[in-house]
């Protein structure tokens, strides 16, 4: 038996796919009252729980050989860093301790490149250290502490491998994610501008590859880092339009005017609209003018990874989300030979959206 967390979330309802396509029994940790859709229809054992609640976590990891963490709670917004600090980094020392004292053989931790660190003009590999005096996102702070909880586990006994995700473009994606949003404006015609900038991304099909790499092959204590590829919200946009047939945006925003409008305006819906989402906050424009791209010859050289096309993984999300009717039928036509069902091989690091 395997038991996953987050399986609800982009990454995790990929990897939920690809572990059922081969032919293991899986247990998915839930928590009551949340979007759980994507795992609807799957033939997975749900168990209700927190991971902030220790006794919820040995529940969980009871009777389980193997265990895939990909649980984490994500914000580019100020505020709430409590509850990001209770759920990231408190509840992966709970689900750690919990699946050592059970006698679980190995666990793979979804980590992200938010806790890797970043030279300019260089790809980030995985021996580059955390710089946390650079304007850090409590999200950013949280999972390199979570990297800290994975090499305490592993002193104490326990296998411990972090897969390192990139941004997640690929179907599967429920709630949606920040890129997903994205997609979907474009898509539909609803996309009134965009801001240029970059990212890695890699495919949903290659992120959960590479945590059942990770789970199969990798060193414990050791972290491997999973892209497809750098690409620019240009070139994203172009694929967008290749998919949809839907033009472009007319309006090309500079990066210097989103951030002084957001420098502006987020900490306005932060205190008076917490509940309001928030597409470009500063820290998220910061993000994409860093251009980051990463280096994964560690994890093609040990593990055996090969990345797969991000302008494949393009198609196959506007496919997912055009099957389950998110996105206007008259496009249909335009989208190729693609298969419109989520690829069973096909999410912790979201790049801001670059959209507005």
């Amino acid at each position: 038996m395997i038991l996953l967390t987050g399986g609800s979330g982009h990454l995790g309802a990929n990897l939920a796919r690809r572990l059922l396509a081969d032919g293991e029994r899986l247990r998915c940790l839930v928590r009551a009252g949340s979007d759980n859709r994507a795992l609807d229809g799957l033939d997975v054992e749900r168990v209700e729980g927190d991971l902030r609640d220790p006794a919820a976590m040995t529940r969980a990891v009871a009777g389980c050989e193997l265990v895939y963490h990909c649980a984490a709670r994500i914000s580019t917004v100020k505020g709430g860093e409590r509850e990001i600090w209770e759920t990231n980094v408190a509840g992966t020392g709970n689900l750690l301790a919990a699946a050592r004292a059970a006698g679980v053989k190995r666990v793979v931790v979804s980590g992200s490149l938010a806790a890797v660190g970043h030279e300019p003009g260089r790809p980030s590999h995985e021996g580059m250290l955390f710089y946390p005096f650079d304007h850090a996102m409590p999200y950013e702070w949280t999972k390199a502490l979570v990297e800290l909880e994975c090499w305490k586990a592993v002193v104490a006994g326990l296998e411990v491998v972090v897969a390192t995700s990139c941004a997640i473009i690929g179907p599967s994606d429920y709630k949606p994610s920040r890129m997903g949003k994205a997609l979907l404006d474009y898509a539909n015609g609803k996309m009134l501008a965009y801001l240029p900038g970059g990212f890695e991304f890699v495919a949903a099909r290659d992120i959960a590859e590479g945590h059942v790499l990770a789970m199969r092959k990798g060193q414990p204590g050791q972290r491997y880092i999973f892209g497809s590829g750098y690409t620019s919200i240009d070139e994203m946009v172009s694929y967008w339009r290749e998919v949809s047939g839907t033009p472009p945006p007319r309006l090309r925003l500079p990066p210097a005017v989103v951030m002084g409008i957001a420098r502006v305006v987020s900490p306005l819906l932060t205190r008076f609209a917490p509940t309001r989402p928030q597409r470009l906050t500063p820290d998220a424009v910061r993000l994409l003018q860093q251009h980051r791209s990463v280096d994964c010859s560690k994890a093609k050289r040990e593990l055996g990874y090969q990345p797969t096309p991000i302008r494949e993984a393009t198609r196959e999300a506007y496919q997912d989300f055009l099957r389950r009717g998110l996105i206007v039928g008259r496009h249909a036509a335009t989208t190729g030979p693609a298969s419109a069902a989520p690829h069973p091989a096909t999410t912790s690091a979201a790049p801001p959206s670059a959209t507005t």
